[in-house]
């Protein structure tokens, strides 16, 4: 067997796919930036407007330090405001465990790796919801 030299490349992004509820985000992260963050190529904040929501989408930026070290460019869609945060921060922390094996384990003992499994029941039938009966008279 012939040596040969291996050219270890960057790849110029990486991506993740997140899902909570009905929200699914698709999240490109671009090594080298400067810590731009755009949701459907508009500013961060004026998507996430809660504080909370900013919070809960950019904890695996936090935990990991890498905030400036990455640019963001998120595309969202379904459910809500706070699902599509939740669904921010998985593909957020997919991504960055692509980008750099030591954020694995931090982000993994986070527990920012794990998919929340939690969806809505369903209305079941002669009900008026998923557990609410209709009211019960008994004259």
């Amino acid at each position: 067997m012939s040596e040969q030299t291996e050219q270890q490349t960057t790849p110029s992004e990486y991506l993740g796919t997140g899902r909570r509820k009905t929200s699914v985000a698709r999240v490109r992260l671009k090594p080298n930036g400067s810590g731009k963050i755009t949701v459907h190529k508009k500013p961060f904040e004026e998507h996430f407007q809660r504080q909370q929501d900013r919070n809960m989408a950019l904890r695996a930026m936090h935990v990991t330090g890498a905030l400036t070290k990455f640019d963001l460019a998120i595309s969202v869609s379904g459910g809500g405001i706070a699902g599509q945060a939740g669904a921010v921060l998985l593909g957020t922390a997919r991504a960055l465990s692509k980008a750099d094996n030591a954020f694995f384990e931090t982000l993994r003992d986070a527990g920012m790796l794990t998919r929340d499994a939690r969806m809505v029941e369903r209305k079941k039938p002669g009900q008026k919801g998923a557990r609410a009966s209709f009211q019960f008279s008994k004259r």
